[in-house]
């Protein structure tokens, strides 16, 4: 195996926790260098690696194959621009870009280079969004009409680290850090809607930026409600699903994410695994049997999206979480807060 080199522009709380710990497990993967300005925590972490002082100075490096980019979200377009710029391909954390309009340039110099580039969007790798996919290919709810998916947390208080994402800057807030994530989702399983309405405000008093959004994507017959609150104490069901058929309603947060803030490492065949306790329901009728039973949950795994990566890198493969994936997500942030500005319902225009 070619193990591709890569380098890590940042090392904070997305390095450390989704990137570093699958970069360094994972064979097709050979971590070399990281860019931080004003320490080296990562050469602490990973002694074989150089540490870059400035993007300018890691892209020359002649190693790299790879820039993975977890710095700040006014970072993202710039650093993926002079990156494929500089020919190396390129994975952008989420959100993608803070404008269609960036998003879109970083679509055409792709092309151009002829280098991978890719969004972030891992959580197309968690156990319910995988074990719904699989409920909905199955068509086992019947033709869908509401889905409702919600990535609710309680942080009364300000936030003690990742302070700049709740500084009022271009990609801050809520909708652009959490949002992003269940828009993708809702592109993926049904594409593109043809209306949106959203309400998008900040609810804690000290906020400067939304920390709350409530946006409901119209595709027709099927209704879909992606939202996410701070305020949220007693958490009720993660997602729903209803059908003509019946219903599956899922409770519980896929647990990569807490055993890798754990600094439990990504290997093993059980990885991604969800305990049967956070298995959904499904409340159905299958084959004219009505059945109400606990629907075992879908493994999930991170890893998946680096292997997809490695096969697109050095086979070939399709890019499957593409820039224009990540443009179409801005695009419906952008017009989520037109919506919510306007007080209206819009129109869905402009999506690759």
């Amino acid at each position: 195996m070619d193990p591709i080199r890569t380098a890590l522009v940042s090392f904070g709380i997305s390095s450390k926790t989704f990137h570093a710990p699958f970069l360094t497990t994972m064979p097709e993967f050979e971590l070399v260098a990281a860019m931080e300005r004003n320490s080296e925590q990562s050469k602490e972490k990973y002694p074989w690696i150089t540490v870059y002082k400035t993007i300018g100075d890691l892209l020359k490096d002649d190693r790299i194959e790879l820039v993975v980019i977890t710095s700040p979200n006014e970072t993202h377009f710039p650093y993926a621009k002079m990156a494929l710029e500089a020919g190396k391909n390129v994975v952008v954390e989420k959100p993608f870009t803070n404008t269609s309009a960036e998003a879109m340039i970083l679509v055409e110099l792709a092309k151009k280079s002829g280098k991978v580039c890719s969004v972030y969007h891992n959580r197309r790798y968690v156990a319910d969004y995988l074990t719904m996919k699989d409920i909905l290919q199955k068509k086992l709810l019947g033709d869908l009409h509401e889905f409702e998916a919600h990535y609710d947390r309680y942080r009364p208080d300000p936030r003690t680290y990742g302070l700049w994402r709740e500084k009022p800057t271009p990609g801050s807030g809520v909708f652009y850090d959490l949002g992003s994530h269940l828009v993708d989702q809702a592109l993926q399983l049904f594409g593109h809607p043809k209306y949106l309405i959203a309400d998008i405000r900040k609810q804690k008093p000290y906020s400067v930026v939304d920390d709350y959004f409530d946006v409901r994507l119209d595709y027709g017959f099927l209704k879909v409600l992606v939202k996410s609150g701070m305020l949220v104490r007693e958490m009720g069901p993660r997602y729903m699903m209803h059908g003509t058929k019946g219903s599956f309603m899922k409770y519980g947060e896929d647990p990569q994410e807490e055993m890798l803030k754990a600094g439990i490492l990504p290997v093993g065949p059980d990885w991604g695994k969800e305990p049967e306790s956070q298995f959904g329901l499904i409340h159905t009728e299958i084959e004219g049997k009505i059945v109400r039973e606990i629907y075992p949950s879908v493994q999930g795994g991170f890893e998946k999206y680096y292997r997809n990566l490695y096969a697109s890198i050095r086979e070939g493969a399709p890019v499957l979480e593409s820039p224009e994936n990540g443009y179409n997500v801005i695009r419906i942030i952008e017009l989520a807060f037109e919506s919510s500005e306007k007080q209206c319902r819009v129109a869905v225009t402009g999506l690759l």
